[in-house]
């Protein structure tokens, strides 16, 4: 199911890896603090906001170099949420990678 209908419609296209990226990982970073706090309904509904979104961001054209590693965070992601955390992965390890995205993000709008 598209979450984000008017952003897969062209919008998401426009931005940069790095600003998909950036948006992805403050879904994540909801999901993570949601799930920190036992709120497992708003946390599910965050991360899968951000997998629609990583989604949008495997199928963008522009980032078919980068396939590979899109494809491993959405199954990280999966397996952190859904599934028995196989990887090992943290809420610390998920908010660590996303992290330079939104920096980087934030220093190219002089925030």
């Amino acid at each position: 199911m598209m979450l984000h209908k008017e952003l897969a419609q062209g919008r998401w296209f426009e931005l940069s890896l790095i600003e998909q990226l950036a948006n992805v990982g403050m879904d994540v970073e909801r999901a993570v603090r949601w799930k920190q706090k036992n709120n497992n309904e708003n946390s599910d509904k965050a991360f899968e906001r951000a997998l629609d979104l990583l989604s949008l961001s495997i199928i963008d054209p522009k980032n078919k170099k980068r396939l590979k590693e899109l494809t491993r965070v959405r199954e990280m992601l999966i397996d952190y949420f859904v599934y028995d955390n196989e990887y090992g992965s943290t809420d610390k390890s998920w908010l660590n990678y996303f992290y330079p995205f939104n920096y980087a993000v934030a220093l190219s709008k002089g925030r």
